[in-house]
């Protein structure tokens, strides 16, 4: 019988795409600085900070368990966009990803009583032009404050997306084929 799963994760969208895969899970909030590094590079940055989230909660309750955690960056042009906090932040931000493509870099971990192991994934996303209207819209509700970039494809803003090459699961955050192949490949 396999060991029992927690997510270390505070994301909700991770709570959900992990139950499409596995149906007995307990979450637990990680708490760790997720502030980038100096001169850290954001592919780099996801891996460490998905593994951190792991390892914390794994030295809280191991060895007899499996802990997974994930991280998501959103990044264009060199720059990483983080969660915002306010409407203009949001709205900043969206109006920088309008007309472009960025990258999401997603990272899933693995800590067990063998280690920890972890995978990422990089998904290129292209907004098509937005209007000022629909992203102040937009900024009104919820949906961008708790999320990497300011916005959600897997709710509104999935009518921003004009073109998606990678991961839908990973741009959610929780890239589901790295994260099966982490429960249930032998690696």
């Amino acid at each position: 019988m396999s060991k029992p799963l927690i997510l270390a994760s505070r994301s909700p969208q991770r709570r959900k795409l992990l139950a499409l895969l596995v149906s007995d899970f307990e979450v637990v909030n990680p708490e760790i600085d997720e502030s980038p590094l100096s001169n850290e590079l954001p592919e780099t940055m996801t891996r460490r900070l998905a593994m951190e989230k792991a390892r914390v909660v794994y030295r809280q309750r191991g060895p007899n368990v499996r802990v997974l955690g994930g991280d998501t960056t959103v990044v264009i042009a060199d720059k990483i966009l983080g969660k915002p906090t306010s409407p203009d932040e949001a709205a900043s931000m969206l109006t920088k990803l309008s007309g472009d493509t960025h990258t999401v870099f997603s990272s899933v971990a693995l800590c067990t009583s063998q280690g920890c192991q972890s995978l990422l994934c990089q998904t290129k996303v292209t907004f098509r032009m937005l209007c000022h209207e629909e992203i102040y819209r937009y900024c009104l509700t919820e949906d961008p404050y708790d999320k990497a970039g300011g916005y959600g494809i897997q709710s509104g803003a999935g009518g921003f997306v004009n073109r998606l090459s990678g991961s839908y699961s990973g741009v959610i955050g929780l890239p589901l084929w790295e994260t099966h192949q982490l429960l249930f490949v032998e690696t």
